[in-house]
């Protein structure tokens, strides 16, 4: 996105990307910096279509600028799909299909809507975000407060989806611990905000209990029945920690209260 501007574009590349590591890669090896390679393969392929085109000279110095952290890359595109330029359930709905991978049907459900009305809303958002030239960035200060509830509630659905997912086994591991990679991605970049503090404390409260709530099959386990000796202890004073400073705020919001209840029912000794 940042090389291009364009979603369709980088989507492209990346994909031409990981096709070209699911050919070389099982004869090759896999090498020591996977995301590197593949943003270096999608790079060069971008170099050869800017060869061709009539902004060569203009993308090539784009094209200097070194590999960011992809952490860093995805906070960017969350935030850019966040653009107050684009309608809410659009920002939400791309934001969950492009940065964190979910299908446009677990999307769909998500909404209660048809997936064809996702799939509409997405391509007419990217469509927005290159027509607009809407930058690739992570906000100013005084423009993060104007995108952070949709950008939670992204994270939100992300963790909700993967925690209870819509279909498949009760829970995806790993959109879960996507959630919460994000989650602790926002509260450093927004330590003093108490509902980016609440909705990773909720995060980390509902995976200290997941061991005793899900059963081997991966099953849901009644409340009476779960065997609370396999809760994460530590992560629940942990996120209780959390959760209380973030309170002294006094700036309550749904995340943090969300969290006090997981964490009435996750120091419950019986």
């Amino acid at each position: 996105m940042r090389v291009t501007g364009d979603f369709a574009t980088a989507e492209d590349l990346v994909q031409d990307a990981v096709l070209a590591a699911l050919q070389h890669w099982p004869a090759e090896g896999i090498p020591d910096r996977p995301d590197a390679r593949l943003f270096t393969v999608a790079r060069r392929r971008a170099l050869d279509g800017f060869r061709r085109a009539d902004n060569y000279r203009a993308k090539l110095a784009q094209l200097q600028w070194p590999v960011q952290p992809a952490e860093d890359g995805r906070l960017r595109l969350i935030f850019t799909c966040c653009h107050p330029a684009l309608p809410r359930q659009a920002q939400i709905a791309l934001t969950l299909r492009v940065v964190c991978g979910l299908t446009t049907a677990q999307i769909a459900r998500a909404f209660l809507v048809h997936e064809t009305t996702i799939a509409r809303r997405i391509t007419r958002a990217k469509h927005k975000i290159t027509d607009a030239g809407i930058p690739y960035r992570v906000p100013d200060d005084d423009e993060l407060a104007a995108r952070l509830t949709e950008v939670l509630v992204v994270i939100y659905l992300l963790f909700n989806e993967g925690y209870l997912a819509t279909a498949g086994p009760p829970q995806s591991r790993d959109l879960v611990e996507d959630a919460e990679f994000l989650a602790s991605l926002l509260h450093q970049l927004m330590p003093a905000e108490p509902e980016v503090a609440g909705l990773l404390a909720l995060i980390r409260l509902h995976r200290a209990r997941a061991s005793a709530r899900f059963g081997p099959d991966g099953g849901l386990v009644l409340l009476q029945e779960q065997d609370r000796s396999l809760r994460d202890r530590s992560a629940i004073a942990d996120a209780a920690g959390l959760l209380t400073r973030a309170a002294r705020r006094h700036r309550p919001g749904p995340y943090q209260l969300q969290a006090a209840i997981v964490a009435c029912h996750a120091e419950a000794e019986r």
